[in-house]
């Protein structure tokens, strides 16, 4: 196998698996970011968004490797260090897509808490606001009333 046809297989291998984690991240995602938003077309929005920054960062990502040379040997051992790189690559781009979409998810759902915790303690009277909004300092110059204009 010559240099040009080993490096269009490792091509066409590094996009194929590319595009096969690609699409398992939007089927896979879909449903997860359906829980965080609660509106489909905001949730496939972000998932569309999300799914090509993958594909934009991982394509780019995996060009740059299977230009850089690698003397391992042979052919074979050549080929098998590349697929293994790009398999570590597609699995660093991967990860780094469910921790954004987990992130995503935490601080929704932790606003949807304060949210609850908010309405719970309105409803039962106690003012939600912070203490330093509630009550002014002594020393604090305190605003004019209508009355003392």
């Amino acid at each position: 196998m010559n240099e040009t046809a080993e490096y269009l297989t490792l091509l066409a291998i590094s996009v194929a698996l590319t595009f096969a984690v690609g699409r398992l991240l939007v089927v896979s995602g879909e449903p997860f970011l359906q829980e965080v938003f609660r509106d489909q077309k905001v949730s496939h929005s972000v998932n569309r968004l999300l799914s090509v920054l993958f594909y934009l960062v991982t394509l780019g990502v995996l060009a740059i490797v299977s230009a850089i040379d690698f003397d391992i040997g042979g052919i074979v051992q050549t080929m098998v260090v590349k697929l293994g790189v790009v398999l570590l690559i597609l699995g660093i781009a991967y990860g780094v897509s469910m921790l954004v979409l987990i992130r995503i998810r935490e601080r929704r759902r932790s606003a949807q808490i304060s949210e609850q915790v908010q309405q719970k303690l309105s409803d039962r009277g106690v003012a939600t606001q912070p203490v330093s909004q509630q009550v002014s300092e002594p020393d604090a110059p305190q605003p004019a009333t209508p009355t003392q204009r």
